[in-house]
């Protein structure tokens, strides 16, 4: 079988939050890097997490490794990705699958990362989507078609986004929108997006 390793995109600094890491914000009493690291489901371990620039620290969920930015100019989760390319290819790891998911996304689907596998084929990326609503950083990679992404992140020309990079590698759409009624990967990037969360975690 082909391992499956993931990544927990977790770098922003919450600038429209008042500077509060998104991930130790609470959903329902619970942190949103631990709902979405529950939602990664069996994975292998330790699961990484992009904590943005070096210096920054977030209290990680157990079995999890910090993984900070590359000396690159290049931030957000693109930087993130290729941070945790770097890091599996310094530990020997170039092939596999490596799947990416958002910290502010607390309400993943619990088929979220069989979903993707199964909807990745023979493509080397595939993102999620909720009908017309797509969501570049909640992805499955194959780690051999990113092998090159620490080196050109730096360089000219190289893509300067997620969106940008699977666009480039003819990524495949994994749509939830048969599944759920409700978006399965709205996310937090207001306080009123916080509360409306809250509400659904509440009822």
């Amino acid at each position: 079988m082909t391992a499956v390793y993931a990544l927990i995109i977790a770098g922003g600094d919450g600038q429209r939050l008042g500077g509060v890491r998104k991930g130790d914000l609470r959903v329902g009493g619970v942190r949103q890097i631990d709902r979405v690291r529950a939602a990664l489901g069996e994975v292998v371990k330790p699961v990484l997490v992009a904590t943005g620039p070096a210096g920054r620290a977030i209290a990680l969920p157990d079995h999890a490794c910090a993984v900070p930015d590359l000396d690159a100019p290049c931030a957000g989760p693109l930087a993130g990705l290729a941070a945790a390319v770097a890091h599996l290819a310094e530990s020997g790891v170039t092939r596999g699958l490596l799947v990416s998911a958002a910290v502010d996304s607390p309400f993943l689907p619990a088929d979220f990362v069989p979903r993707l596998i199964a909807g990745l084929g023979a493509a080397p990326c595939a993102y999620a989507a909720w009908g017309e609503d797509f969501y570049p950083p909640n992805s499955i990679w194959r780690l051999e078609a990113l092998q090159a992404l620490p080196r050109d992140i730096g360089q000219a020309g190289a893509p300067p986004s997620l969106k940008a990079l699977q666009r480039l590698l003819g990524a495949q759409k994994v749509d939830w929108a048969d599944a759920s009624d409700g978006d399965p990967f709205a996310n937090i990037n207001t306080i009123g997006d916080l509360l409306a969360l809250q509400r659904i975690a509440l009822n």
